[in-house]
């Protein structure tokens, strides 16, 4: 594995070596001293391994296409801006605008989210993104989905305790989000609606938590024995009555 110290490094520097060292053929690059350098992996198109010691910077995955990258901490804002293809684990929290416009690949987070997060997140041809959730969400979760999954576990939290803020899903017009324990329609946008799962719902949700807890070191069985409501959205074009076309 081939190993570089980011402490004292700018953004810039520290990206130019991980360039390089994937240019040279690198394919197990571990990072530490990571203390909020910018654009980690971004625009990445290689097979590549990443691990993370530390808290990397905003826009972590921007537009990547294929590396898996390891954070070894918290993670910060915009992580998986538009992402194209690969895989971000976070084992701490992480911040808003996850997952921006995320046309393809996962990001697993342990820990808790904040606001914004899955908005705009789409498929593109075949390829659908996924986002999960270890803890809760701030307001405005999954806003504007047009597709992929989005899965909210809630995992420590109590019961009866809210795992989104206000404004679940606003403006969603594609996609799922799956949502463990109850929902309350009163945190929803107008256009959501709520559902009890269907085998292939369930199906779904065991292919995705199988990996989300392999990377987490958890069971799958503990996540899994509690109840899960979907939501969709009940129109693909919500607010259509909006334009004169």
């Amino acid at each position: 594995m081939f190993e570089i110290d980011a402490a004292g490094l700018k953004y810039r520097e520290l990206n130019e070596m991980i360039r390089g060292a994937i240019a040279r053929g690198e394919k197990e690059i571990r990072v530490k001293g990571v203390n909020g350098q910018y654009y980690i992996g971004s625009g990445l198109r290689d097979k590549t391994d990443i691990t993370l010691e530390g808290v990397p910077g905003n826009d972590l995955a921007a537009f990547m296409d294929g590396p898996t990258i390891h954070v070894k901490g918290n993670g910060q804002d915009n992580i998986c801006n538009t992402m194209n293809s690969g895989k971000v684990v976070i084992d701490g929290n992480a911040g808003d605008v996850l997952g921006y416009g995320m046309r393809g690949g996962k990001l697993h987070i342990r820990g808790s989210v904040g606001y914004r997060v899955g908005i705009h997140m789409k498929g593109v041809k075949k390829q659908s993104p996924t986002i999960v959730v270890g803890g809760t969400a701030g307001d405005f979760f999954g806003e504007y989905m047009a597709g992929g999954v989005i899965i909210l576990l809630g995992l420590d939290t109590k019961d009866g305790e809210p795992l989104a803020g206000d404004y679940l899903g606003t403006g969603m017009h594609g996609g799922v989000i799956y949502v463990r324990g109850t929902v309350d329609k009163a945190l929803c946008g107008a256009e959501v609606g709520i559902a009890e799962l269907d085998e292939e719902d369930k199906a779904t949700l065991k292919e995705h938590l199988t990996e989300y807890c392999k990377d987490m070191g958890i069971s799958l069985d503990s996540v899994m024995k509690k109840g899960f409501k979907k939501l969709y959205p009940e129109s693909i074009r919500p607010y259509g009555n909006l334009y004169a076309y």
